[in-house]
């Protein structure tokens, strides 16, 4: 079953209904319904995390090749830390370099926007993954995880399902002593075909939508400051903090331990609960840029529920394009 701390997972798909909810005293109302909103998800899932044990493991038994790809998904803000420099003196053995900057929809004026099914499938194929391609992604962000979760659900939102998170990062990897190369990953191109899955990707209008209709709950992923507008949006120009209303704040770096690990799903459960956000009930995981957003899908994912949607546009699309009652922030007040 998925063990989401330091353990990671060994291998295989998981069933939805997670054993660590098992052998519980079915009195418990809350048990109760977390049972009945596993039970919902009828499909496997296939495991979110691998341990850096596993992946070590299989870098050692020679396991990487068309099966088994690594990518190096890190992206550091400009001026701080440059990404494939670090990529190019460092990395797991095998890995490749994902860059973001070079797989997203540069056309749109918002960030981080999703490329088209074909950019998708053509800039994944030249890096030796096919449709039948198990993908593990880590970054080497300090916190254990920054934009690896925003890749594996840029996998999912374009069909492919077997594909997984390093649990811990390139942090833990290094703090493990585990081996490193310099060399650059030179894997043989491979055909993969992109299928969107529109059900993980929430647009404007439909955010917009459900500002009436209520259908979905939306949950924030930026830091408190952020989200309430006492503390700027980072490299930002003409971009105000603030959030979309009617969303609920849940910041992403909660879902991780100090270690840079992912927490169990028992409490990643508890906070969704704490902030009253129904597992059960739909979901659409935003932030400033979708990137964040997409640690609140794994998380939930994690708990047994694998269809939580991103809104892709954000924060960034929302604040220039949406009206100004449905934006809520005390920036300009504390400013003025």
């Amino acid at each position: 079953m998925v063990q989401a701390g330091q353990g990671g997972v060994d291998s295989g798909f998981e069933p939805a209904n997670f054993s660590s909810r098992q052998g519980r005293a079915p009195g418990r109302q809350r048990g109760r319904v977390m049972r009945r909103a596993e039970t919902m998800v009828h499909q496997v899932l296939y495991r979110a995390l691998v341990s850096t044990k596993w992946l070590a493991e299989s870098v050692r038994a020679g396991k990487l090749g068309p099966g088994l790809r690594v990518l190096d998904a890190s992206w550091y803000s400009p001026g701080t830390r440059e990404a494939r420099k670090e990529y190019l003196e460092r990395h797991v053995p095998g890995a490749s370099f994902f860059d973001i900057e070079e797989c997203r929809n540069t056309e749109l004026p918002y960030e981080m926007m999703l490329p088209s099914e074909a950019h998708f499938a053509d800039y994944v194929g030249r890096l030796g993954i096919s449709n039948q391609t198990h993908v593990v992604v880590y970054d080497g962000d300090n916190l254990g995880c920054f934009y690896a979760p925003r890749v594996w659900w840029m996998f999912r939102v374009f069909g492919h399902r077997t594909v997984s998170v390093l649990n811990g990062g390139f942090r833990n990897w290094l703090k493990e002593g585990l081996p490193v190369t310099s060399e650059p990953s030179r894997p043989e191109p491979a055909v993969f075909k992109a299928t969107l899955d529109r059900s993980l990707l929430k647009t404007y209008e439909q955010v917009l939508e459900n500002l009436e209709s209520k259908r979905f709950q939306l949950v924030d992923s930026r830091s408190q400051g952020r989200y309430l507008g006492t503390e700027p949006e980072p490299d930002a120009v003409g971009l105000d903090p603030g959030h979309i209303r009617g969303s609920v704040n849940m910041p992403f770096m909660d879902f991780l331990t100090a270690d840079g690990f992912e927490k169990t799903p028992e409490e990643l459960r508890a906070m969704f609960e704490a902030k009253k956000v129904n597992l059960a009930q739909p979901l659409i995981a935003t932030c400033r840029k979708g990137v964040t957003a997409c640690h609140i899908a794994l998380a939930a994912y994690l708990c047994g529920k694998p269809d939580v949607a991103v809104y892709d546009g954000s924060w960034s699309e929302w604040f220039r394009r949406a009206p100004p009652e449905t934006r809520v922030s005390q920036w300009k007040r504390e400013k003025a």
